[in-house]
């Protein structure tokens, strides 16, 4: 099953949240590597407690902003806010993903031991690689998904004038299905 309709693809393709993902996407994946390197640090070193905090708050605070705006994205493209049908279970893992940032949040402010905070952000940190990765394969199927439908509707409209039409209007089910 294809990811999007092709009314789907044409709202994803028409709105401008669907920029505003390509630009976050990669932004919070560069907050994230910079955090992750000041919070190993710290854990390694005892030094840089604060920026490694600093750090994680920021990717924290992208992680919001990513989840907002990409609510609003699949609202535009699938007609709700979360959980479309596409994107089902890359939005429940993503709950699972704010869920340990929010707790390191109030790890923080609660006043938990540094160490205890920094192993939080890391468990926080292996939830988002999971979910980046299952974002980062699903887009890609649906990539390689339209570039066969493409190949599919390019050869069955190229080869209508050419050898093999009266099997093709024998059984017009097969057009497209061999290589």
């Amino acid at each position: 099953m294809p990811l999007y309709t092709p009314e789907e693809r044409l709202r994803r393709d028409e709105t401008r949240w669907t920029l505003v993902q390509g630009v976050l996407a990669p932004l919070q994946f560069a907050v994230f590597l910079v955090s992750l390197w000041l919070v190993v640090r710290y854990l390694l070193t005892g030094d840089g407690y604060v920026a490694a905090t600093v750090s994680v708050v920021v990717k924290t605070l992208v992680l919001y902003t990513i989840m907002v705006t990409g609510s609003i994205w699949e609202k535009v493209v699938f007609g709700r806010y979360l959980f479309a049908r596409p994107f089902f279970w890359e939005d429940v893992f993503s709950i699972l993903v704010l869920a340990l940032h929010t707790g390191y949040l109030v790890a923080l402010f609660a006043g938990a031991e540094p160490r205890n905070q920094m192993f939080l952000a890391l468990a926080a940190y292996v939830t988002y690689v999971i979910n980046a990765t299952q974002f980062v394969l699903k887009l890609r199927a649906a990539r390689l998904d339209s570039a066969a439908a493409a190949n599919v509707a390019g050869k069955t409209a190229g080869e209508q004038d050419g050898p093999g039409q009266a099997s093709r209007q024998a059984n017009p089910g097969m057009v497209g299905l061999t290589k």
